[in-house]
């Protein structure tokens, strides 16, 4: 979940907040400056840890933290057609390549990695950074609106299939095959994302009053919630919880709206003999008679839960996060800071500001301690061309999600376009640069 911004707040040059992202599981949180990027631990409250920052790549706007590892995807406004991949770990660039237009948004699991331009979407394996798959029969995307499933095993894609509607196609980044088309919304997306399942699909228009659920594969309407009803908002973000019971959605209002995926209907008690409960059955049973778009709205699941914010029209990411073995909600904003409220996952209601950190400054320069106690494990990464060689498949290390190397993974050998390159634990390799792929 990323946003970006043209203008920043004042406060020179690492006083701008370009961007911001959290990464797939929500423990770690990343940030684009004019100076370079940094990467934050979500582990504590009153803590925000840094884990790294680096000032080598300037005018960042977009970074994307692969979990927990030391993988990280950097694209820079001075670069803006080139994504750098690097081990931060070891202050190596694992490679960079070089697209046709504009980067957009980039997306990642640990199987594959999404580059979005404007007008089509590039595929790659995240083990050899491999291009699979070009997408071209892409609408004209302006935003980069587009999703991927954390779960690898099954790394479902989604992104706008119309300019005028609410189309979602569904793509299946694994078999590489398209699976379905999702009449979404009348109005055209504004965001879409999955859960951590990769099960479910949730996602709203620019009017931004109706977020709607889906199931994945077979895209039948499982949930629909009503953010609004007079005013139309943007959807800065939409984001699943990880244990998938609540769906968040923040915009460029004062309130950020969480939702429960539970259908009320069978479970709700009988209604109170009083002159209101009265009314509310009524309204019920009007709503079999009525037309199907009032009928809608009136079955339409309201807010479970709120958070509210000092400020409105700023562009804002949100997630839900387990914290300290409590749930959190957590939003980033471009004003510089980070906002964290405590949820009540059993009653809703408003949710409590327990603590605000400042993303820029001298505040937030201190090291992730724990993550510098570990164990450091040999590791290699390869980016190869798609042109692979005759010779047969060798065995080199992935990433996992502590940074450490995952033994055993065969993966094809292929050819760099100086020549083949021998990987192994011991032995570093050179940048690769991979032009138009």
């Amino acid at each position: 979940m990323e946003a970006e911004a043209a203008d920043g707040p004042p406060g020179g040059i690492e006083g701008t907040l370009s961007c911001f992202s959290f990464n797939q599981d929500c423990t770690s949180l990343a940030i684009g400056t004019k100076a370079g990027y940094k990467l934050f631990s979500l582990s504590s409250v009153e803590r925000l840890d840094q884990v790294h920052g680096s000032n080598e790549i300037p005018d960042v706007y977009i970074v994307e933290r692969l979990f927990s590892s030391s993988l990280v995807v950097v694209v820079s406004r001075t670069k803006p057609r080139q994504m750098n991949v690097y081990h931060f770990k070891k202050g190596t660039e694992i490679c960079n390549y070089s697209y046709s237009s504009n980067i957009l948004s980039i997306r990642l699991n640990r199987q594959r990695l999404l580059v979005c331009l404007e007008e089509s979407i590039y595929i790659h394996n995240i083990k050899d950074m491999k291009l699979l798959k070009t997408i071209l029969d892409v609408p004209a995307n302006p935003t980069g609106l587009c999703a991927l499933s954390i779960n690898h095993s099954n790394s479902y894609v989604a992104y706008p299939g119309s300019l005028t509607t609410g189309e979602i196609v569904l793509y299946d980044g694994h078999s590489l095959k398209t699976v379905c088309t999702i009449a979404a919304h009348e109005g055209t997306l504004a965001a879409v994302t999955f859960n951590a399942s990769g099960s479910k699909l949730a996602s709203a228009s620019e009017k931004g009053t109706v977020i709607r659920v889906f199931s994945v594969p077979d895209g039948q309407k499982l949930y629909e919630f009503r953010r609004g009803m007079k005013r139309y908002v943007t959807i800065s973000s939409l984001v699943f919880s990880m244990d998938s019971q609540f769906l968040c959605a923040s915009s460029n209002t004062e309130t950020v709206h969480i939702f429960k995926l539970e259908h009320l209907t069978n479970s709700r008690p009988e209604e109170p003999s009083t002159w209101s409960g009265y009314m509310g059955k009524m309204f019920m049973a009007a709503s079999n008679y009525l037309p199907a778009q009032v009928s809608d709205m009136m079955n339409q699941d309201r807010a479970f839960a709120t958070g509210r914010l000092n400020f409105s029209g700023q562009r804002n990411i949100c997630t839900l996060s387990t914290i300290q073995k409590l749930p959190r909600l957590l939003v980033a904003s471009l004003d510089g800071n980070l906002y964290i409220y405590n949820l009540d996952p059993q009653d809703g209601g408003e949710c409590v500001l327990i603590k605000t950190h400042r993303l820029l400054g001298s505040g937030t320069t201190e090291e992730n301690k724990e993550n510098d106690l570990r164990p450091s494990l040999p590791q290699s990464y390869a980016a190869t061309v798609a042109r692979p060689s005759s010779s047969s498949a060798s065995t080199v290390p992935g990433y996992s999600e502590d940074g450490g190397a995952l033994r055993g993974e065969v993966i094809p050998e292929h050819e760099f376009a100086t020549g083949p390159v021998c990987l192994d634990d011991e032995n570093e390799f050179p940048p690769v640069s991979i032009r138009n792929p």
